[in-house]
């Protein structure tokens, strides 16, 4: 039977053991590694990291060339790389910090011709905001030049460039009136986030490329009012990180598709749900393409294409459809970012029980839409944007979670007509104190709001944590009239079981605006019903 040898990690190679041994032949103290933690005092400034890094180059340069044993293998290396030269970035740009840097980087030949596609160009900006009241997580980046530097280098991406000019080129046409040709809309549900509006951007520039036809102006339409992006400021801050030209964007007050229906022109495509939004029913018949709509929802019969969502992300799958067709266009920051950011935002950074295996393999093929961030940097951020309200103003802040509704009411006493009643609901997630003080002329903003929606009856509904981690939830009523104020009171106290109230005091309201506490835990949606309750027998 063979003995096995024990296993010695010692080194019996002659070359180690001069390597192991002190200048006058004794052998070397063996090296105690917690011993050498416990002496030293890990705790260390910026400063003092910079400082040892020079003064360790330095020393170990010097160590180098005092060694006979390493002299003859490094001295070719010290002679290249002796001269270090430490930049201090924040300085360079210290003479004109306003003045943006440009920088292009030479494009790779090939058989002597230049690819301009492969081309980029790179732009030192001053950043125009503060991220460190940001709480993200740590890395690398954040380490070496803070969680807000004051500077930051973008690169132009070919992927943007190339949807730019896409952009750029179906507003020229549509502007034209799209002569000659079919206009095919790319159109999501009427929801203001992150995921449609991306969607809508990203599917109709995929149908372009992989559809081409002469006879189809593909064009995407964001269902939203263009002012209404002021209070999506988590939408505008990736639209601009992004470098995506939004003056080039179509918005749906922007353009009359009833015009285009009329005349046989329009096809569109619907994304993220089954159906047209009720204001828009009217074009139904113009519908050809549902995309990322749920297993089991009714379409309309007579479309034939129908992507099922198979629970992903709609952007997962329009990511999807480049992977396979044109792979290279993930591979620009700024268009890897717009996806991966409205996959992170639908899935709840990846965490959601509906977050599928296809949602995980495709936020890390885009990962380098990340950036600096990380993956959950980047979320905290767009999080961080979304319940950001600094710098809105009050109408902005309404209009940021806004719905309104018709509901008509019984007779007048005459019995000649029935009575209408316009109802708003505006979602905000901060104390109605804090709205009220948001500015000068809160009061004043609100009621102005009111009149530009016409709508007779605004609720405020405000949920939010105090600072003992408890939910709290508060309303805000503008009512049209003293009279409409009363009547709702009053079927507030026939409530009470469902909607309990407690005043709260807000100097400076009108008879016809009051705030209240609920003394128990409301959904949005109690709230909701109650209303459409009220608007189907108030005659205030």
């Amino acid at each position: 039977m063979q003995v096995q040898e024990p296993y010695s990690r010692a080194r019996k190679n002659p070359f180690f053991d001069g390597l192991l041994r002190a200048e006058d032949g004794t052998p070397s103290p063996p090296f105690d590694l917690q011993a050498s933690l416990d002496s030293r005092n890990i705790s260390r400034t910026m400063s003092d990291i910079g400082n040892t890094r020079t003064r360790n180059a330095h020393n170990s340069l010097t160590d180098i060339g005092n060694n006979p044993f390493l002299q003859p293998f490094e001295r070719s290396k010290i002679d290249k790389t002796a001269s270090f030269a430490f930049t201090d970035v924040q300085s360079l740009f210290s003479l004109d910090p306003n003045e943006p840097i440009e920088a292009n980087e030479k494009p790779p030949t090939v058989n002597g011709l230049t690819s301009p596609t492969n081309a980029k160009s790179f732009r030192v900006n001053r950043r125009k905001e503060n991220l460190s009241t940001v709480s993200l997580p740590q890395s690398a980046a954040s380490f070496y030049d803070g969680d807000s530097p004051e500077f930051e280098i973008v690169a132009s991406c070919p992927s943007i460039n190339q949807l730019n000019s896409f952009l750029k080129a179906t507003k020229d046409e549509v502007n034209a009136g799209v002569p000659g040709r079919f206009l095919h809309v790319v159109m999501a549900q009427d929801v203001p986030d992150v995921g449609s509006i991306a969607s809508t951007i990203t599917y109709a520039f995929y149908l372009n490329e992989a559809r081409k036809c002469d006879q189809i102006c593909t064009v995407p339409v964001i269902n939203m009012k263009r002012l209404d992006i002021r209070s999506q400021a988590e939408l505008k801050w990736l639209l601009d990180s992004c470098q995506i030209d939004q003056s080039s964007l179509i918005f749906v007050d922007e353009i009359d598709l009833s015009y285009y229906d009329l005349f046989g022109s329009l096809k569109v495509v619907l994304l993220n749900g089954n159906k047209l939004p009720a204001k828009q029913e009217a074009l139904k018949q113009a519908v050809v393409e549902i995309f990322n709509c749920k297993e089991g929802e009714s379409v309309y019969p007579w479309v034939r294409t129908v992507t099922i969502a198979e629970d992903s992300s709609c952007c997962t799958l329009v990511a999807e459809k480049f992977a396979l067709i044109s792979p290279e266009i993930l591979a620009g920051q700024g268009f890897s970012r717009l996806l991966l950011a409205a996959i992170l935002l639908d899935s709840a950074n990846l965490c959601s029980p509906q977050c599928s295996l296809k949602d995980k393999y495709m936020a890390t093929l885009l990962i380098h839409g990340a950036g600096r961030f990380g993956c959950n940097g980047l979320y905290q951020l767009l999080r961080y944007k979304m319940y950001d309200v600094s710098d809105l103003k009050v109408a902005d802040i309404l209009r940021k979670d806004f719905k309104k509704w018709t509901r008509v009411g019984k007779p007048d006493s005459a019995g000649s007509r029935m009575m209408a009643s316009q109802i708003g609901m505006s979602s905000i997630g901060v104390p109605i104190a804090q709205l009220l003080d948001h500015e000068d002329t809160s009061v004043r903003e609100i009621k102005y709001f009111q009149h530009m929606e016409k709508i007779r009856l605004l609720m405020i509904v405000s949920g939010y944590y105090d600072s003992k981690k408890n939910f709290k939830r508060e309303i805000l009523v503008s009512a049209e009239s003293v009279e409409l104020m009363k009547n709702l009171l009053f079927f507030f106290n026939a409530s009470a079981s469902q909607l309990p109230l407690k005043a709260i005091h807000q100097p400076g309201l009108r008879e016809e605006m009051q705030a209240f506490e609920i003394d128990k835990v409301t959904s949005r949606k109690t709230i909701e019903r109650l209303l459409e309750e009220f608007g189907g027998t108030s005659k205030g």
